[in-house]
């Protein structure tokens, strides 16, 4: 019985998510307090009136990468993995940068420039 009780704690374990931050777009532009990245490296931000989350990722040399985390195949939300975005739909997989590591997809993910402002991370959406 200890033992079906660890397994169980272990497939629920590798299932956790993470917490999306809900932001607002204003003039085209999401704002996220640099002060999230103090204890992970990714946060998931959910946008009010866009369809797909984004992924902002820091970088090694403090800049920040932001995808949309819409599948370039089906228009499926993705899923975050140890190694980058998932897609449930079809198996599509892409790398922490957005680039297509297993089809059907065949087109990386929409990236987005970001620039650092007053300890926020401005993410542009045009």
């Amino acid at each position: 019985m200890a033992i079906a009780a660890g397994l169980v704690v272990t497939e629920l374990s590798s299932c956790a998510t993470i917490p999306a931050y809900k932001a607002a777009i204003v003039q085209n532009k999401i704002a996220v307090p640099v002060s999230l990245f103090a204890q992970s490296n990714l946060q998931i931000i959910q946008a009010h009136g866009l369809n797909y989350n984004i992924g902002l990722q820091k970088e090694g040399d403090g800049s920040y990468t932001a995808l949309l985390l819409r599948c370039t195949h089906a228009d499926n939300p993705l899923v975050v993995t140890g190694n980058g975005y998932h897609c449930n739909l079809h198996g599509s997989t892409f790398d922490k940068e957005g680039h297509v590591t297993n089809g059907p997809a065949e087109r990386n993910l929409k990236a987005y420039k970001t620039e650092v402002s007053d300890n926020q991370i401005i993410i542009h959406l045009s």
